[in-house]
């Protein structure tokens, strides 16, 4: 919904034909549901916590430089997969340049105790500052939660996170509004700056970077993860491949055909958060007026609807056997 206005958009699962949209999950569970399928595995050596040091490309292999508890060791490989972030270390080592495109807005993320339960519905408001989210978490201690993003000017979240947990309740309460009854909680309050940060390698033989190492996303649309889903997915399918025909993994035309591959997903999944920035931060009378006739469309045109929901939920093209369910 756009706030003051009268645009609204409702999706709906079942519209779908799906069990959910989407789903929320906290970056502490992801991360120990992810390391503890890691130890179950045989053939993989989890090295941590290790700091990276150096990093060659070489002509048949790679070789790294790591650090842990105080001492270096070499490590050699066909392939560097780079997945560290939006702050990519291993960018940085190999002195590749990015075009990045800063929006002069700050995320502020905590967790939110609602007074209705959130019954699974996810919200986003757009506000003169940016958008509002408040997404739904299971339940803890018997406490509903949502998890909140809230994007403002740096000089507004300075403001906000200075304020005590009643003060910043009663801000957060009148730019939501009242659809979750009272909003009772807050807890542990962060931020982050908000910029588009694309890699302009991300190949190169021996190297592949992939997820927020090779595009960092605003967050209005909530595709930055799952974008980088499809780059594993994609890049885990096309190395499958490559070993079955006992090709180099780390050998640029391998690699080439992963890049080429998402290309045309970057490229429009990117574009289209871009766009949402630009037209829902701004308050143009006539702008906002199309803006709320969109949304309005979109909520009553069931053609318009499906195309969004199939958009967000990242269903469309050529998608790889993982993303599908099927095995590699």
């Amino acid at each position: 919904s756009d706030q003051g206005h009268f645009g609204i958009t409702r999706l709906d699962s079942r519209d779908e034909g799906v069990e959910a949209l989407g789903y929320v999950i906290t970056g502490r569970a992801l991360g120990q549901g992810l390391v503890a399928s890691a130890n179950e595995l045989d053939n993989l050596d989890l090295i941590s916590p290790a700091t990276l040091r150096e990093l060659k490309l070489g002509e048949d292999h790679a070789t790294a430089v790591i650090e842990r508890d105080g001492q270096r060791e070499a490590i050699t490989s066909a392939l560097v997969i780079a997945a560290d972030g939006g702050d990519s270390s291993v960018r940085r080592l190999l002195d590749i340049a990015v075009t990045e495109k800063d929006y002069h807005q700050t995320a502020i993320i905590a967790n939110i105790t609602p007074q209705r339960p959130h019954e699974n519905v996810a919200y986003e408001r757009f506000t003169a500052h940016g958008p509002l989210a408040l997404l739904p978490l299971d339940a803890q201690d018997g406490e509903q939660r949502c998890s909140l993003v809230w994007t403002h000017d740096p000089a507004q979240t300075k403001h906000l996170l200075a304020l005590d947990d009643n003060g910043f309740l009663r801000e957060l309460q009148d730019a939501f509004g009242w659809r979750l009854g009272r909003l009772l909680k807050v807890g542990q309050r962060a931020s982050y700056p908000l910029r588009l940060i694309q890699a302009r390698e991300q190949i190169r033989p021996r190297l592949a970077l992939i997820g927020n190492a090779a595009h960092t996303l605003h967050p209005i649309a909530g595709q930055g993860f799952n974008l980088g889903l499809r780059d594993v997915a994609a890049l885990a399918q096309v190395l499958s491949e490559a070993c079955r025909t006992d090709r180099d993994l780390g050998e640029l035309a391998v690699l080439e055909e992963y890049a080429c591959w998402r290309e045309r997903d970057h490229r429009k999944v990117i574009g289209f958060t871009h766009a949402l920035v630009h037209t829902f931060s701004n308050r143009f009378p006539p702008l906002s007026l199309a803006r709320n006739l969109g949304l309005l469309a979109t909520d009553l045109l069931p053609p318009l609807k499906h195309a969004l929901a199939r958009n967000a939920m990242g269903i469309g093209g050529k998608l790889p056997r993982l993303t599908r369910g099927l095995p590699l």
